[in-house]
């Protein structure tokens, strides 16, 4: 079941269109809701309420309902494979350039609402491998060092993609950052042992999926957000 929830999350229609009237709409949402009642009764009960939310003629209502009906599905998801399969982590040798980028390619997958990337050494060539994969419609927000160095290339690499794509990419700058993380829709942490730009270039590394302390990591990270100066909003 584990296997079927992923791939729903990876197959979910757009965020604009995802109300439109279409049968693949219709389709995927009648799966959703199956799986969900297979995972638990009530809450496939409760699942009903917020697809019937997401139609609401009212844009704030019918947000609320698609927000929460993400929710449920990371949480059954993260309930499935904490039950089965434990946290996600991946080891990577050196030079295993492509495992890692399959890695965090499936992590990425799985956003349908929002990305923080919290690294220090984000630059033009993590935008250029990493930013094309993730579905449009995200917000996706960049945590990133004060060093000049990095921002010089991130950030006019940035704005080329958001010129051509349209996508909504936020960058700040903080002092105090020295991990590596992703946080998926608010629900999922994954730290990155190497730099996301350098993967395994220079040693071995490891994905790390954070669950006992992810609330923590997570608080933390927002108010150094919140904290931040702001380059691109």
């Amino acid at each position: 079941m584990l296997a079927e929830v992923e791939d729903l999350l990876r197959t979910m229609p757009p965020r604009a269109t995802i109300r439109h009237e279409l049968p693949e709409n219709f389709t995927w949402l009648g799966r959703a809701a199956a799986l969900v009642s297979m995972w638990d009764r009530v809450e496939g009960a409760v699942f009903n309420t917020y697809l019937a939310e997401m139609n609401h003629q009212m844009a704030q209502p019918a947000r609320e309902g698609f927000l929460k009906m993400i929710v449920t599905l990371h949480k059954v998801q993260h309930d499935l494979r904490m039950r089965t399969t434990g946290p996600l982590s991946a080891a990577v040798e050196r030079g295993g350039h492509f495992d890692y980028f399959e890695a965090i390619r499936g992590i990425l997958e799985q956003a349908k609402l929002d990305l923080l990337f919290i690294d220090p050494y984000l630059d033009a060539d993590f935008v250029g491998r990493y930013l094309p994969m993730i579905a449009k419609g995200l917000t996706v927000r960049l945590l990133t060092s004060t060093d000049k160095r990095w921002l010089a290339t991130l950030l006019p690499a940035v704005d080329a993609f958001v010129a051509q794509h349209g996508s909504a990419i936020q960058v700040r700058e903080h002092a105090n950052l020295h991990d590596r993380y992703v946080i998926v829709d608010g629900v999922q942490c994954y730290q990155s042992g190497a730099s996301f730009k350098d993967g395994p270039r220079n040693a071995d590394t490891t994905i790390t999926q954070i669950v006992d302390l992810f609330a923590e990591v997570k608080a933390g990270y927002e108010k150094r957000w919140l904290e931040a100066a702001v380059h691109r909003q």
